[in-house]
């Protein structure tokens, strides 16, 4: 995969995951609170960048990872 597809990949599917989780764990910890949308905004724009970095790192060995166990069971 090329590099900027990769990014590109990284960087949308983190950013959904990301505001899924982050969204859901804040309300679970916090509550409707009057801050949470301050709360849940701190924590996506801290985990987001995160998670995109990692994605973009680990993909090639991902993609890997998924080629040998598709082999193994026949995929």
């Amino acid at each position: 995969m090329q590099l900027l597809a990769r990014f590109i990949l990284a960087t949308v599917m983190t950013a959904v995951m990301v505001f899924m989780v982050t969204l859901i764990v804040t309300f679970v910890n916090l509550g409707l609170r009057a801050d949470f949308l301050v709360q849940w905004a701190t924590a996506y724009f801290i985990a987001w960048p995160i998670a995109a970095i990692t994605a973009f790192l680990v993909m090639p060995s991902a993609r890997r990872l998924t080629d040998t166990v598709m082999q193994k069971i026949g995929g």
